[in-house]
């Protein structure tokens, strides 16, 4: 299940002490910026929809996400814009994510995404698929079917999460899994209440196969939960999920902003390197790296070994992945470099400035640069932009703070 497309797409990859691939829709601008949405005080027009299990997927539990989020849904403090919804009340099915807004106190409402893990095309598929491999008519019970397999009767009888049953899965953040990474993903598996356990002994069966296939199909909620932004990763929220839906903090595509005047585009190029260096280098030694960036927003393609049903629920992309010990440091920096920041800072600044910046991204897009090119390109860039940014309220995240700061 290699994702060859999305706002970007990144994959991980851990080195100590072992490895593991990784994968995260993160950097349509969920880092800072200024023209991130505020809290609205005013309450959108109350929504004349009624959302029914067949649209959010429930009907298909425990071939699901999971149910945290569903209540909200039905007291409508989650409220999907208006402009989305069609004469017969509901969104179109044809979308993978939507801009809805989400409250607390039904006053103040938040900016929110609410996703599929992918389009409802490939969703239908995958129902087919398995109601096919086992030689069903289409009313069969996918939930039944996928309880019946091999792999999932493992799942039931094990106590930890251990790499042996996650083999085969296609998504890349488990082609390498260690057992440091599968023990995270049970602490932090956010349907599941914390038990404070590596184990797995509070996991109902219900809870094992909604796991089981989350990752199977998309492992982006668990991502999410694990690598949380408060934190300090560079992801956004998980709120929670109902169905085949997930709700997170709404990001803006990068693409969004690649007229933006001189000082927003250095900024948010300084943080995007800045990003990339946190994800290389880091205090729980993950090596997070791109195998493929794309400014917008578009649904994951993937791959994998076709071992059992939950090898290859979502058909995609059939390209190879490198092997984990054959990715270079540079790995990131060099796709950023190629096809992200160029265009948010070409042409954008007066001689010899643009001259300095053009030759240090010359630099870091060459596949033939070696890894310590690549690096010092790429902070001798972070140094040029550095200056080029203001200190001014527009950019909330970092004022005050940065009218103190000398390193600014």
């Amino acid at each position: 299940m290699e994702p060859r497309h999305g706002a970007a797409t990144a994959t991980f990859h851990q080195r100590w002490p072992a490895q593991v691939l990784l994968w995260v829709s993160t950097l349509s601008c969920s880092f800072s910026s200024p023209a991130s949405l505020p809290p609205s005080l005013v309450p959108r027009v109350r929504s004349s929809y009624t959302l029914g299990r067949t649209f959010l997927g429930l009907d298909k539990c425990n071939a699901c996400i999971g149910t945290s989020i569903c209540k909200k849904f039905f007291k409508e403090e989650i409220r999907f814009d208006n402009s989305l919804a069609s004469h017969l009340g509901l969104p179109s099915q044809d979308l993978v994510s939507y801009a809805a807004n989400y409250t607390d106190d039904s006053k103040t409402w938040r900016p929110v995404e609410i996703s599929r893990l992918v389009s409802k095309y490939r969703s239908d598929i995958s129902d087919r698929r398995i109601c096919a491999s086992a030689s069903t008519p289409k009313t069969c019970s996918i939930d039944r079917i996928l309880r019946k397999t091999g792999r999932f009767q493992k799942w039931l009888q094990a106590k930890r999460l251990t790499p042996d049953l996650v083999q085969g899965l296609p998504s890349p953040f488990l082609r390498c899994p260690s057992q440091r990474l599968l023990d995270r993903v049970v602490r932090r598996y956010a349907e599941v209440a914390d038990a404070g356990s590596i184990f797995m002994d509070h996991f109902t069966d219900r809870d094992k196969l909604r796991l089981l296939y989350t990752l199977a199909v998309n492992a982006h909620p668990i991502i999410l939960q694990i690598f949380p932004g408060a934190e300090g990763w560079p992801m956004p929220k998980y709120l929670g999920s109902c169905g085949r839906f997930l709700i997170s903090t709404r990001t803006r595509p990068l693409q969004e902003f690649y007229d933006a005047p001189p000082e927003q585009a250095a900024d948010l190029a300084y943080q995007l390197l800045g990003v990339l260096e946190s994800l290389r280098s880091n205090d729980l030694n993950y090596f997070f790296y791109f195998t493929h960036v794309d400014a917008g927003i578009q649904a994951a393609a993937r791959t994998g070994e076709n071992e059992d049903i939950f090898s290859c629920l979502v058909s995609g992309y059939q390209g190879q992945m490198s092997s984990c010990d054959t990715i270079p440091e540079k790995q990131s920096q060099v796709l950023a470099c190629q096809q992200l920041l160029p265009q948010l800072l070409r042409g954008k600044f007066p001689s010899p400035v643009q001259e300095e910046i053009d030759s240090a991204l010359s630099l870091c897009s060459k596949d033939s640069s070696t890894d310590l090119e690549v690096l010092e390109a790429t902070s001798r860039l972070k140094d040029i932009l550095r200056p080029l940014r203001t200190c001014d309220p527009r950019f909330a995240y970092r004022y005050p703070d940065c009218k103190y700061n000398d390193r600014f």
